[in-house]
């Protein structure tokens, strides 16, 4: 017989905290702590495998859940004392839900289950306070009639101020026993009237239908929500707890109040919370009354007159401490509990592991490490990479009041302020006057790559997490709110419209792409502290990986960025955001219009100077540590001009008609860029190309070497490779370069030739290529392009769709399918270590700062992982996780 109801209690439990798949967080915390010899109501915990069947089977339960129920509610009744509808001595109960995964406030709770007409009496005779029976009877009704039976809440609350109107007076603490007899009286004809039956007086009804509410709410609209947007499955399911209930509110004798081992805010070591007097729990957190402090030093923290637990029950507060002590110490992790004194005693409700911002998780882990409370590898396993991530980039002052406009998806971390504008154009105008930006943009393509350069932040109203703006923004360190479909952009009237409210071009908002939101007005920021814990940390995880890691950047301040953050390399370096420099980009655009090779080499030859500083700077900076250059990729329309005016003045600085512009334009046009004329295929088609920018790389290094005498070692990779010939092909020019260079120069220098494996071919004939490819760096952005037969630009429509069917758990352009390209990345690894068993492997798409994806790199022992320069410590992070085994998937 498979056993449905696990019982606690006594000191006494079935579950242990190591069960929390079947018993729910809440039911394995509260069996541990019974355990424990902590003060625990008694109760019982239906598992969240009957959750599972209750959906598998048309909502029904199994056929001998009943029987272990009564047995679960008989085992109560002897622990308490106390009858389950007994007229003279009730036992009540609270019906609560407990999914593995914490889900605060997504689900229904039930306090005080059991009272009716007759046991209300009962009641009353053992408290021998008939206002706090019928006040207890009151919330019972309003709360099981608004979970259970579907009764709006605001019915209680409209009849609840009728009262207190007809009463004239304004508190509920006003109202006398006979008040809140006859609000029962009130509620229950009320539930009458919406229903058309009576409310249920039998116990045993109540309990099935707290159960069935319980269950029911899993698939409740916020509950679906919350799991989609923390990747917990809907497959996990709920537990029931079902506990006796304790009363906070029986007298001056009895509180109740919710509480933290450590500040949750700043992670100190100081006990933290809040209690009332005479209450019950919900009255802590629904702001009925004012909480106070449980300790002095937190009542003269915050400047409060109010005194505190400490003071007032001084035995009891000593006895909570004594808890505090005993469940950090044995869970080992800051806990956030909820505790009950009933006349006296302590009543422990819940614990489980707190909840806490960025900045404390970090000092929370460092000191329990330095307390010898865990490992150094403990500590760094408990980091959330995401929580770091937060931390690397400034961030709304949480005190801080907020307009919030609009809402998008947190496509880049971070906050920011700035003033509207609607083009690059005039984000780079405005910004040479001084001012502050933020890129308001439908989407962004290439040539926004200026202004999105030097604004604070970027608005998209379309695309997703893997969008152009998003994955330029987190690779520029910016951040970014992609996709804010309530948004309406006017791009002629310079204009934005956002739930009724127009903003203007020079209005300011601030963008929080840890979030999404969008809000008028300067909204105050705090910058990150990347020292003291977070120095400590991070030594910790460097003796713990294995993959290196490395940055994408291209520009001086990417490059130093990433090396502030610790990065081991440049991955990655995409020559083509060079090209959008004005300064350049006339000369580029010269050299796609000219008729002929000489008048490319020509134009080549003037953006030749441009083009060896660009490398000067990233190696010098870098101090040789390796710099992989990816020579040109994108296909060259989109160096083109756009817009009329664009296009008269191109023709006016190139000396051409627009004519010919116009023509160019048509005929670069593609019906599918992606797939079309790009990467090495540039290079076959233009070897002048790619010859140009070779010198570029090997006069850089020679130059740099020279000065400084580091070892400069250039990895050249060679973009969209798809068979070995265009890589011979290809690396015949580059190594004619070199040549000549090595020449000139008198000094001659260690490089390697390699490609980017992002096209399916490339991963399968990997064996082939690897003949002649020194290195493979895993495109995965493109390789999930052509893998998946999908773009990631026009993805974000439908892409909210599979995850909710469960085709795909996660955005694959954000964490690498794992089974599909995945397989590609391990065929091609194999292969080409097969072929050369010294050949380097790294990846370099979005996926290299994801920290799933960095597990199955270090599955693989691949050698590197880059990342944009704001994502390195997250990607030291994870590859230390990864080596640990325990890297935080969230799913799992």
């Amino acid at each position: 017989m498979t056993q449905w109801v696990y019982t606690f209690g006594d000191g006494k439990a079935e579950g242990r905290a190591d069960m929390k798949n079947l018993l729910g967080g809440k039911g394995a915390n509260l069996a541990e702590m019974s355990s424990l010899g902590v003060p625990v109501p008694a109760g019982f915990t239906i598992t969240t495998e009957v959750c599972t069947y209750y959906y598998a089977n048309g909502e029904t339960y199994p056929a001998d859940l009943k029987d272990q129920v009564a047995a679960g509610v008989a085992q109560l009744e002897k622990i308490m004392g106390a009858g389950f509808g007994d007229r003279k001595n009730p036992l009540l109960v609270s019906v609560r839900s407990g999914a593995r995964a914490s889900m605060p406030g997504m689900m229904d709770t039930v306090l005080n289950l059991g009272l009716n007409d007759e046991t209300v009496q009962g009641l009353i005779e053992q408290s021998g306070d008939p206002r706090f029976a019928y006040d207890s009877y009151r919330r019972f009704i309003q709360m099981y009639g608004d979970v259970v039976l579907g009764v709006e809440h605001h019915h209680f609350e409209e009849l609840l101020q009728d009262l207190k109107d007809d009463r004239g007076v304004d508190l509920d603490t006003h109202l006398n026993a006979d008040d809140w007899k006859e609000l029962v009286g009130r509620f229950k004809a009320k539930v009458h009237e919406e229903l058309g039956r009576p409310f249920p007086e039998d116990p045993q009804e109540q309990l099935w239908g707290a159960i069935g509410a319980v269950f029911g709410s899993w698939m409740n609209q916020r509950a679906i929500t919350y799991r989609r947007l923390h990747d917990i499955p809907a497959e996990w399911g709920t537990a029931v707890n079902v506990q006796a209930m304790v009363f906070g509110n029986m007298g001056d004798d009895c509180a109740t109040g919710v509480c933290f081992t450590r500040d949750p805010s700043t992670g100190e070591n100081v006990f933290y919370g809040e209690y009332l007097v005479n209450a019950q729990g919900e009255d802590v957190v629904a702001g009925i009354r004012t909480p106070q402090h449980l300790t002095i030093h937190g009542k003269q923290i915050h400047g409060s007159d109010l005194p505190a637990m400490e003071e007032v029950m001084p035995a009891l507060f000593k006895d909570l401490c004594d808890v505090r002590d005993r469940l950090e110490a044995h869970y080992k992790d800051m806990q956030d509990m909820e505790f009950t004194i009933q006349r006296g005693k302590l009543w422990m409700l819940q614990t489980r592991t707190g909840k806490r911002t960025s900045k404390a998780s970090l000092k929370i882990a460092v000191d329990m490490a330095r307390e010898g409370l865990i490992s150094e590898a403990e500590a760094v396993d408990r980091i959330d990479p995401a929580q770091l991530d937060q931390l690397l980039h400034p961030m709304l002052d949480p005190d801080a009041e907020k307009d919030v406009l609009a809402k998008g998806l947190p496509a880049s971390p971070g906050a920011a302020a700035g003033r509207v504008v609607f083009s690059a154009d005039d984000a780079e105008e405005w910004v040479k006057r001084g001012e502050k930006v933020i890129l308001v943009r439908i989407e962004t393509s290439p040539e926004d790559i200026g202004g999105m350069h030097c604004s604070e932040g970027i608005l998209t109203t379309r695309g997703g997490m893997t969008s152009h703006a998003a994955v330029v923004a987190r690779g520029m360190g910016r951040p970014c709110v992609a996709g804010a479909g309530e948004i309406r952009v006017d791009y002629k009237a310079k204009t934005f419209v956002a739930r009724g409210r127009t903003i203007k071009e020079g209005d300011t908002v601030t963008l929080d792409g840890s979030t999404g939101e969008v809000m008028a007005g300067a909204v105050p920021t705090i910058q990150p502290e990347l020292t003291g814990d977070f120095g400590i940390l991070m030594g910790w995880v460097d003796g713990i990986r294995r993959l290196r890691v490395r940055a994408n950047a291209e520009t001086p301040l990417d490059a130093q960025t990433a090396r502030k953050f610790g990065a081991e390399g440049i991955g990655l370096c995409r020559t083509e955001h060079m090209f959008f420099d004005p300064a350049r980009i006339i000369h580029m655009r010269q050299m796609i219009l000219a008729d002929d090779e000489a008048g490319r080499r020509k134009a080549l030859d003037t953006l030749l100077p441009y083009q060896r500083q660009d490398f000067v700077d990233l190696f010098s900076i870098m101090q040789g540590l390796p710099v992989t250059v990816r020579l040109l990729d994108p296909p060259l329309h989109e160096f083109l001009p756009s817009s009329d005016e664009e296009i008269a003045d191109v023709a006016k600085a190139a000396d051409v008609d627009e004519g010919t512009i116009r023509a160019a334009i048509v005929r670069l046009h593609e019906s599918n860029p992606m797939l079309g004329w790009r990467g090495c295929r540039l290079g076959v088609s233009f070897p002048e190309i790619y010859e140009m920018q070779a010198r570029a790389i090997f006069e850089a290094a020679v130059e740099v070497a020279q000065k400084s005498g580091e070892t400069v070692v250039p990895e050249v990779m060679i973009p969209l490779v798809g068979t070995k010939k265009e890589l011979d092909l290809m690396k015949a020019v580059v190594d004619k370069a070199a040549e000549e260079v090595f020449a000139a120069k008198g000094k001659r220098l260690d490089y390697v030739v390699g490609t980017m494996i992002e096209l399916p071919r490339a991963a399968l004939r990997a064996g082939d290529i690897a003949e002649t490819a020194h290195f493979f760096s895993f495109g995965t952005n493109d390789l999930t392009q052509t893998t998946l037969g999908m773009s990631r630009d026009d993805a974000g429509p439908f892409l909210h769709y599979y995850r909710e069917k469960g085709i795909y758990e996660k955005d694959p352009f954000a964490s690498l399918d794992q089974d599909g390209v995945g397989e590609l990345v391990e065929i091609a690894a194999a292969r080409g270590r097969k072929t050369r068993p010294d050949i380097k492997l790294g990846i370099c798409g979005e996926h290299g700062g994801d920290p799933s994806s960095i597990a199955f790199c270090e599955a693989l022992k691949l050698d590197y992982v880059s990342c944009s320069p704001y994502r390195v410590p997250v990607a030291r992070l994870a590859a230390a996780q990864a080596v640990l085994g325990k890297h935080r998937d969230t799913t799992a």
